[in-house]
């Protein structure tokens, strides 16, 4: 089977792992440092901080502007669920607002969305592609919302020459094993308020300013990242830039051997001002059942492929419409897109001849 996504790890993290082991130091130390170091030098962010995971870091944000219970936050309805469940754990509702085409918030469906208890908005830049940040900020300014954004899915991925996840008030990455770089689990927030970064802090680190004391300032929590994290995180910045490299390679290797199916199949790719890294290489069907369809080919063919993420509309937890508000604006575009959009294989490691069978296969069916 020919993953749809794995992680390039080699000896490079061994080396940075080994560095750990001699230390013995796991927790939080030099390598953590240097790692957020790093992470401000790539974003070009003021403060970073990191947690144990992307969900962490939403929350953390929340929290520091003072969202919590009888607030509303404006979120994308497509998008991975940990968004707005960040929402709902800050003790705030999230509210659904459909996308755009160019898979950003529709902000004539967002103003549907306000109300008085709305307090922030929140981006999110799916797949490796800008959300178009100037208008969202626009809006943010007309009907005073902090804007937070979810960039989970955007490492190196620029909004007219400036790293996404620098734009708000607040941004976090994600460094899941399956992102553009990997931490294992991992999260960080970026920020260039001085005092948001500290309030971020606290809260990530049972409510104190410094490790290693026992006066609590805050209520806060355990969200630490770890030394093994931050060698396995130094070793894929190294990385980056081999990695943003191939991925745009995969990304123009498909769109010109799908080139001829255009009438079928077309690529996703960004209609801002917006330079991705293209996390996954995806593409649009005209039907959801060819979608579907080409799925169940290509499993048979031993490729693995990956739908759109479910609209937070459809998913099960929210049924009962308890935790979400969902009535307020239209959302069938972001049902569409879910419905008919389809992943390709686009791990740095794919060869140039698993991609051309690839391509080959999704020829075949269309045939």
């Amino acid at each position: 089977m020919i993953p749809q996504i794995q992680p390039w790890i080699d000896t490079t993290e061994l080396h940075y792992l080994k560095k750990v082991v001699e230390s013995t130091w796991v927790t939080e130390h030099a390598l953590t440092e240097e790692f957020e170091n790093r992470i401000k030098e790539l974003t070009g962010a003021k403060h970073a901080i990191t947690v144990c995971n992307g969900t962490a870091a939403l929350y953390c944000c929340l929290k520091s502007l003072g969202i919590g219970p009888g607030d509303e936050v404006i979120v994308p309805n497509l998008t991975f669920i940990a968004t707005s469940n960040a929402v709902i754990m800050a003790g705030a509702h999230p509210v659904l607002c459909d996308v755009g085409k160019d898979f950003s918030l529709d902000l004539v469906e967002a103003q549907k969305c306000l109300s008085k208890r709305t307090k922030a908005i929140m981006p999110v830049h799916l797949y490796g592609m800008a959300s178009e940040m100037d208008s969202i900020l626009d809006f943010a300014k007309k009907h005073d919302l902090k804007v937070i954004e979810d960039a989970a899915q955007g490492v190196a991925v620029h909004y007219k020459g400036r790293h996404v996840g620098t734009f708000g008030e607040l941004g976090i990455l994600s460094f899941y094993g399956n992102k553009t770089m990997t931490c294992g689990e991992g999260g960080i927030i970026l920020t260039d308020d001085t005092e948001l970064a500290e309030k971020c802090y606290r809260l990530k680190n049972h409510g104190r300013s410094n490790k290693g004391v026992f006066d609590h300032e805050d209520i806060g929590f355990n969200f630490a990242f770890t030394e093994m994290q931050a060698a396995v995180g130094l070793a894929q910045l190294d990385k980056l830039p081999r990695i943003v490299e191939r991925k745009q390679e995969i990304f123009d290797r498909y769109n010109s051997g799908l080139s001829k199916l255009r009438d079928k199949l077309y690529p996703v790719k960004p209609e801002t001002d917006c330079v991705p890294v293209y996390w996954f290489t995806s593409f649009l069907t005209r039907q959801s059942e060819t979608r579907r369809e080409l799925e169940g080919y290509l499993k048979e063919k031993g490729i693995q492929t990956r739908a759109f993420f479910t609209p937070l509309d459809l998913q099960p937890c929210y049924r009962d419409k308890k935790w979400v508000l969902m009535q307020r604006c239209s959302i069938g575009r972001s049902h569409s897109l879910h419905e008919c959009g389809i992943s390709l294989p686009s791990s740095y490691g794919l060869t140039d001849s698993e991609q051309d069978l690839i391509i080959e296969a999704v020829k075949e069916f269309f045939e």
